[in-house]
C-alpha cells in the first residue's frame, strides 16, 4: 500500500505545477481590458505559492523526508544540498516576483518583461526541483524506508494540506483557492475572458 505521505507529496506537486503553468499562461495571454483583475488573481497565485509550498510543504521535506533518506541512502547527499538550496531560495525569489509584479501594476508596461522573463525563470526553475525530488528522492524512500519512517511522515504531511489538491481544511486557504479558481484559467481555474481577460485552453 502507498504511504499516505508519498501520495500527498505527488498530490502537491502535480497542484503546485498546474498552478505555475497557469501563472505562465495569463502572463502569455496579458491583461487584456481588466488589468485590476489580472493583477489581483496573479498576486493571489504568488501569495499561494510563498504561503503554501514555501512555509508549509518544504519544512516537512526539509526537517523530515530529506535527513530520513540521507541516512538509508547517502548517495542521495549531493541531490539533498541542492534541493535544500533551491528551498533556501525559494522564498527570495518569489518575493522578488511580487516586487516585479507591483512594479509592473503601477509603471506600466515597461516592466512586463522583467516580470514575464523572471516568471518563466522561476516557473523552469521549480519544475526541474519538483523533478529532481520524483526522480531521485522518492524513489530512494520508497526503497529503503522503514514501515515506522512512513509512519511519520504520514503524519507529518497529513497536517495543512494543500487546499489546491482537494484537500484543505483551513478556511483560510479554502477562500484563496476560491479566489484563484474562480478568476485564473485552466488548468487550475474556471476563469474565462469576462473575467481575467483569459481563456482556459479548449
Amino acid at each position: 500500500m502507498t504511504p499516505s505521505s508519498l501520495r500527498i507529496i505527488h498530490e502537491e506537486h502535480s497542484s503546485l505545477a498546474a498552478m505555475l503553468r497557469s501563472l505562465l499562461l495569463m502572463i502569455e495571454r496579458g491583461i487584456s481590458d481588466e488589468p485590476e483583475r489580472f493583477f489581483d488573481v496573479v498576486r493571489a497565485m504568488l501569495f499561494y505559492i510563498d504561503e503554501f509550498p514555501e512555509k508549509l510543504h518544504h519544512p516537512k521535506e526539509s526537517d523530515l523526508l530529506f535527513p530520513k533518506v540521507v541516512r538509508v541512502a547517502p548517495e542521495c547527499m549531493a541531490t539533498v544540498r541542492r534541493l535544500e538550496d533551491d528551498h533556501m531560495k525559494g522564498e527570495s525569489n518569489v518575493r522578488e516576483l511580487q516586487h516585479l509584479l507591483l512594479g509592473w501594476e503601477l509603471l506600466g508596461d515597461s516592466r512586463r518583461a522583467a516580470f514575464s522573463d523572471a516568471a518563466k525563470h522561476y516557473v523552469d526553475f521549480y519544475l526541474e526541483h519538483m523533478r529532481l525530488e520524483e526522480t531521485v528522492i522518492l524513489p530512494a524512500a520508497e526503497r529503503l524506508l522503514t514501515r515506522q519512517d512512513w509512519a511519520e511522515l504520514d503524519s507529518a504531511f497529513e497536517i495543512n494540506r494543500d487546499p489546491l489538491s482537494g484537500h484543505g481544511n483551513d478556511p483560510m486557504y479554502d477562500r484563496l483557492f476560491t479566489r484563484i479558481v474562480m478568476t485564473a484559467p485552466a488548468p487550475i481555474g474556471v476563469g474565462g475572458s469576462h473575467e481575467t481577460g483569459v481563456r482556459p485552453p479548449a
